[in-house]
């Protein structure tokens, strides 16, 4: 049984990667727990560590439900200097996507559901608000 998850990313400037995080997610982290090492609970049990190191560069992208993607492209491009990205969308796919590149090579990425209905009722599930 899979009851948890994390995902590391490294940066090579852990007070700057820090920050940039921190930015990008809207929140200060949940744990730092020793040098070098900050992480942040995402959702419930789905965990994001970003530490200092080497990048692994190519690697992702990581991406991230957001409700409204255009609205979030504008801010990163403005609050991180992320280079500007396309958001793409096909008829066959519930979701329009895009990804982008932190300052140390990691791709990162937003995706928003076409589908406002189906939205709801996935961040009701995340948070537990479903009936079994």
């Amino acid at each position: 049984m899979i009851f948890e998850m994390t995902i590391q990313i490294r940066v090579t400037d852990i007070e700057e990667g820090h920050r940039w995080y921190e930015t990008l997610l809207k929140k200060k982290p949940e744990l730092i727990p020793h040098e070098g090492f900050v992480e942040w609970e995402l959702l419930p049990g789905c965990w994001l560590q970003v530490a200092e190191g080497t990048p692994s560069l190519g690697s992702g992208p990581l991406r991230i439900a957001v409700k409204d993607i255009e609205a979030e492209k504008v801010r990163v491009m403005k609050e991180l200097d992320v280079e500007n990205f396309e958001i793409f969308s096909r008829e066959e796919v519930s979701a329009k996507w895009g990804t982008f590149i932190d300052h140390w090579g990691n791709q990162i990425g937003f995706f928003e559901y076409l589908n406002k209905h189906e939205q709801k009722e996935r961040i009701k599930t995340v948070l537990g608000l479903t009936e079994e």
